[in-house]
């Protein structure tokens, strides 16, 4: 079955960086819309970024300049660097694979099936 697990997450000070992995199995990587969701404490989980299998990338304003996603395919891996961190970028963070290629990328929950446990990612400020 689809499995994706996320590591990585951690605290760090604003300004920071951290790197998300996401390592996937179950699936024939590179073959399905990919991304990456957040939700902090009281707030709905928000598509921040996504990569189709060309690796055509989409980025919610919020995290425009300072995320990057991208993905390798040999690793069955997605991942998702995070510079200039903010205080306001600490939530729960959520690996996702859609159950195909069409439509991407593609920030809408509805989009994806399948979901990781996600990693928490703490800023301090």
């Amino acid at each position: 079955q689809v499995q994706l697990v996320e590591s990585g997450g951690g605290s760090v000070q604003a300004g920071g960086s951290l790197r998300l992995s996401c390592a996937a199995s179950g699936f024939t990587y590179g073959a399905r819309c990919m991304g990456w969701f957040r939700q902090a404490p009281g707030k709905e989980r928000e598509g921040i970024a996504s990569i189709n299998i060309d690796s055509i990338t989409s980025y919610t304003n919020s995290v425009k300049g300072r995320f990057t996603i991208s993905q390798d395919n040999a690793k069955n891996t997605l991942y998702l660097q995070m510079n200039s961190l903010k205080p306001e970028d600490t939530a729960m963070y959520y690996c996702a694979a859609a159950s195909g290629r069409w439509l991407c990328p593609a920030l809408g929950i509805s989009r994806y099936a399948y979901w990781g446990q996600g990693t928490q990612v703490t800023v301090s400020a």
